[in-house]
C-alpha cells in the first residue's frame, strides 16, 4: 500500500511549503446541517465523500475538527467502497451551538445522532462509528446507548480510559504551553509540524484550518499576541528565520489593525467534562455488542480491562508504527489499511479496484 507522502512533496524552492490546502482536495462536499427547533437551532459543519456502501461516521479529537480526517478520507476511499461523513463536534471547527459550555457525553453523542437523522432520516445506511480521542469516547457512548440503530461496527483510535485518566492532569499544562495566537495560517501549520502536534505535513496543511480562525485585533495587541509564535516554531534545535519574523513585525507595526489567528475553541474551559468523557469507556467499549476495532499508537496504552478483553478476543486490535496521538493524521495510510481490513473481515464493505490490504489484525 502507499505510504505517507514525504515532506519533499510539500516543498517550494527546497523549503517546506506550509501554505494551507482546501477541504475540496479530500471531500466531495461541505454542508451546514441545522438541528433542533427553529428558535434555537444548532448548526453543525459536516464534510462528505462517496455515495454508496456503508457510512463511516468520523468523530475527531478534542481541539481538532472534521478536517483532521481529510487525508484518511482519501486513503480509505481508495481502498473500499464507502460513504464518509466527518462532522465538527460542538464548540469545534465551524459548528455553532447555543449551549457553548455544554460538552457532556450525553449532549455530544446526541448531536451525532441528530446530525445523522437530519442527513439520512430514520433509516440511514449501515453505520460504522470511527472516533479518535474524545471523538472515540463519543463514538463508544453513541454505540452503547444505541442512538443510531443501524450501527454495525465501532472503531476507537487511541482512546483508552486508563491512560486518558492518567493524562488529564497534564492537559492544562499543555494548553498553557502552546501559542495563544499565530501571525498567519502558515505559521500555525509550521508550528503544528515542528512541535509534533501533527507529524504529517500534508495533514497539517488541511487540518489546522479547522483548528484556528482569523481575528482582527488592535496593533499593540496583535504584536503581543503573535510574539510567542517565534519562540515555539523554532524549537527542536532548528535555526530561527529572524528576518521572516522581523518583517512580520515591521508590517504589523505599519497597520492600525492586524489579523492574527487564534484557536477556535478554548479547551481549558471544558475541564469539568474531561473526566466524564473517559470514565467507564473501557467497559462500555467491551460491552458494545458490535464488531469492534481498537487502534493504538503504543501497546503501553492498554489498561487492565482492555488487556483482559483483548486476550479474551472481545475486539480486534492493532498497534500502529511510532506516531503521535493524532494517529489518523500522522499515519493515515496505516489507519486506512487497518480500517479497510476490519470492514472486509466483517463484510461491511467491498474492495475498490485491485486494492488488497496486507495488514493483519491481532485478536
Amino acid at each position: 500500500m502507499l505510504e505517507e507522502n514525504s515532506d519533499t512533496e510539500h516543498e517550494v524552492g527546497g523549503k517546506p511549503d506550509f501554505s494551507p490546502v482546501s477541504w475540496r482536495e479530500y471531500f466531495d462536499q461541505m454542508e451546514d446541517v441545522n438541528v433542533g427547533p427553529a428558535d434555537s437551532r444548532d448548526v453543525f459543519r459536516i464534510y462528505k465523500a462517496g455515495n454508496e456502501g456503508p457510512l463511516l461516521v468520523l468523530l475527531h479529537g478534542g481541539g481538532h475538527s472534521a478536517l483532521s480526517w481529510a487525508v484518511f478520507t482519501r486513503a480509505i476511499a481508495s481502498r473500499v467502497t464507502c460513504r464518509i461523513l466527518a462532522m465538527d463536534l460542538r464548540g469545534h471547527g465551524a459548528t455553532l451551538v447555543h449551549q457553548l459550555d455544554n460538552f457532556s457525553t450525553q449532549s455530544m453523542s446526541s448531536d451525532v445522532a441528530s446530525v445523522i437523522q437530519a442527513c439520512y432520516g430514520e433509516t440511514p445506511p449501515p453505520i460504522v462509528l470511527i472516533g479518535h480521542g474524545v471523538g472515540g469516547a463519543i463514538a463508544v457512548y453513541t454505540a452503547s446507548n444505541m442512538l443510531l440503530p443501524t450501527t454495525v461496527g465501532l472503531v476507537a483510535i487511541d482512546v483508552v480510559e486508563g491512560s486518558a485518566m492518567d493524562a488529564l492532569h497534564s492537559i492544562q499544562n499543555f494548553l498553557k504551553g502552546r501559542p495563544k495566537s499565530f501571525k498567519s495560517m502558515e505559521h500555525a501549520i509550521e508550528w503544528s509540524v515542528k512541535s509534533g502536534q501533527i507529524r504529517n505535513l500534508e495533514s497539517a496543511k488541511v487540518s489546522m484550518v479547522g483548528q484556528i480562525k482569523r481575528c482582527e485585533v488592535e496593533k499593540a495587541d496583535s504584536l503581543e499576541q503573535a510574539s510567542p509564535v517565534t519562540d515555539v516554531v523554532v524549537e527542536r534545535n532548528e535555526e530561527p528565520n529572524d528576518q521572516t519574523y522581523a518583517n512580520d513585525e515591521e508590517n504589523a507595526a505599519s497597520e492600525v489593525n492586524q489579523s492574527v489567528y487564534k484557536w477556535r475553541i478554548d479547551l481549558s474551559k471544558s475541564e469539568k467534562y474531561w473526566e466524564g468523557w473517559f470514565r467507564g469507556t473501557s467497559n462500555l467499549f467491551l460491552a458494545c455488542n458490535l464488531p469492534k476495532l481498537l487502534l493504538l499508537s503504543g501497546i503501553g496504552r492498554l489498561d487492565r480491562d482492555l488487556s483482559i478483553g483483548q486476550m479474551q478476543g472481545k475486539f480486534m486490535m492493532q498497534v500502529l508504527p511510532p506516531c503521535g496521538h493524532a494517529v489518523q493524521e500522522d499515519t493515515p495510510e496505516k489507519v486506512a489499511d487497518a480500517v479497510a481490513s476490519f470492514l472486509f473481515r466483517h463484510k461491511f464493505a467491498e474492495v475498490r479496484g485491485e486494492n488488497k490490504c496486507s495488514n493483519s489484525l491481532s485478536r
